[in-house]
């Protein structure tokens, strides 16, 4: 029987993903660094599993085959997570928001913190997943993007919206309806990831930075600007300043933003671009200013009162890290009442105070506040109006587009 190779990889393709987990936003984010040493290399193995042959997608309409549901009779869930992605007590041997729901619904939750990166994770269950077989997951976390490909092939489950009734209510509106999953039937997001301007006020002599135009252009931090090593970003962040749709350009608008970074390079406007190593040189003022991801500024502005940041008029990129439950998973309804729990402002909460990052939650701010106010009043955790309306999204691409799309981003930054 003929077989197909569903979503094959570019060379450009790997190469990003490569930058991603070697250097950029899948290296060393919050949870990252919180592990010190860290395992989230991506191998060999998991590149080549990425792009394996001979194994077909279960499905290509973008919704799995409906499985056997053994939730009334096992009351458990398997949740794969990042590390660092889940609040834990002081003593770090409990966590609190997990244990309060299996001792309101009875359901155990056995939680595995075995997502080191998207692609090494995706390695691990991608034979299982294009086999037809259970994972031994019932509810992971990936990132937008990983999560659009599983979708669309075929490998997610279909959310039952009777059973998530916070989640439906409470989801904000910049995250409610992605390209590659319209109006969230099969995911919905743990959390939020935005993409800034930082700046070192001490390095600028004072001077706020608050567009990719003053990056670009502003003489006085030329060779002391940087750009991130992530296409989306960097791409996106230029096309809103161009006055461009991130979720509508055309690819005379990327070639455009291309050239306009094309000419800070050739100027020397810009220093380098970056992954998460720019946290140091930021912190030192080697960087004036840069772009940069909205935990990390968080993390910085804990240790010095000098970084600061900015949201262009012209808008933001945002991405997000999401809740799936995949193909012939056993216990779906159980996760779907686990992604419902989470939806509570008051769980929602609990777990915002702990990691950080953006809260998908509407209504989590007057709850967060009883836990730590000053989180409660940061727009790069609880949007407000005004910087949710500047919240923009890269479209979803197809793999020729991304394969050309990468070949000019890695050119640009040789890469």
């Amino acid at each position: 029987m003929e077989q197909f190779e569903p979503d094959r990889l570019s060379a450009a393709q790997l190469a990003a993903m490569r930058r991603s987990l070697t250097s950029g936003r899948g290296a060393l984010t919050r949870r990252s660094l919180l592990r010190a040493s860290g395992a989230g290399a991506l191998t060999l193995g998991g590149l080549a599993a990425l792009t394996a042959c001979g194994i077909p997608p279960a499905k290509r309409e973008g919704q799995a085959a409906p499985s056997d549901d053994h939730s009334a009779q096992e009351k458990e869930i398997n949740f794969s997570n990042w590390t660092e992605y889940m609040d834990t007590s002081d003593d770090e041997k409990s966590r609190p928001t997990l244990e309060a729901f299996a001792k309101r619904t009875g359901i155990e939750v056995k939680y595995t913190e075995d997502i080191n990166d998207n692609v090494e994770f995706f390695g691990k269950i991608r034979p299982q997943l294009a086999a037809g077989q259970d994972t031994g997951r019932d509810l992971i976390v990936v990132t937008d993007w990983l999560a659009a490909r599983i979708i669309r092939l075929g490998w997610a489950q279909k959310l039952d919206p009777s059973n998530l009734p916070h989640a439906y209510a409470n989801l904000i509106p910049q995250f409610r309806n992605p390209d590659w999953d319209p109006g969230r039937a099969h995911s919905y997001p743990w959390t939020g990831i935005d993409t800034v301007i930082a700046y070192n006020a001490k390095a600028t002599g004072g001077k706020k930075v608050d567009s990719v135009t003053q990056l670009l252009d502003d003489p006085t931090l030329k060779g002391r600007v940087g750009f991130l090593t992530e296409m989306r970003d960097t791409v996106g962040m230029t096309l809103l300043d161009q006055g461009k749709d991130p979720a509508k350009f055309t690819t005379a608008d990327y070639d455009a933003a291309i050239g306009r970074l094309q000419k800070g390079v050739d100027t020397k406007q810009i220093r380098r671009f970056t992954g998460n190593d720019y946290t140091a040189d930021l912190d030192k003022g080697d960087l004036a200013a840069c772009l940069a991801w909205a935990g990390d500024v968080i993390q910085l502005q804990a240790g010095n009162p000098d970084i600061q940041y900015a949201i262009p008029a012209a808008g933001y990129i945002t991405s997000s890290d999401n809740l799936l439950v995949p193909a012939k998973a056993r216990h779906k309804a159980n996760a779907e009442k686990l992604i419902d729990y989470y939806y509570e402002p008051e769980v929602a909460a609990q777990l915002a105070a702990f990691i950080s990052y953006v809260c998908p939650v509407d209504g989590v701010k007057d709850e967060l506040a009883k836990i730590k106010p000053e989180l409660a009043d940061n727009p790069l955790i609880v949007p407000d109006k005004e910087m949710a309306a500047k919240a923009h999204a890269f479209r979803s691409l197809s793999s020729e587009e991304e394969t050309a799309f990468e070949e000019k981003f890695a050119k640009l930054i040789g890469a």
